[in-house]
């Protein structure tokens, strides 16, 4: 049995949200959480073991009369893609604007047993 889930429009870049994934890819449920709990990349982390937690409790509602232990499930993938991006100036010197570009990710995860 295997269950999803999905964050959209994290507002952090695609670019770190990678390296957690990476890390984090292939491990046990109950490993990788406690690897994002002392992770580098706090706010990202944070983020990413909540939607681990989102799809174990996914997995325990699609079949409400089977017990799934966290410890036993296995992240099969996940994956980080770009979102869209929040453009904004800044002022610079000599009366010009400088772009500054807010980027957010899109992030999906898939647990299996």
């Amino acid at each position: 049995m295997e269950a999803k889930a999905t964050v959209r429009y994290l507002r952090s870049t695609a670019r770190k949200a990678r390296l957690v994934a990476d890390e984090v890819r292939g491990k046990m449920v109950g490993d990788a959480l406690s690897l994002l709990a002392y992770s580098i990349k706090k706010d990202v982390s944070k983020d990413i073991s909540k939607l681990i937690k989102s799809a174990v409790a996914n997995l325990q509602n699609v079949s409400p009369d089977v017990t799934v232990d966290a410890d036993e499930l296995k992240i099969k993938e996940i994956f980080v893609n770009e979102g869209p991006v929040l453009k904004r100036f800044r002022a610079k010197a000599q009366g010009r604007a400088g772009r500054i570009l807010k980027k957010m990710c899109h992030v999906s995860v898939t647990v299996s047993s």
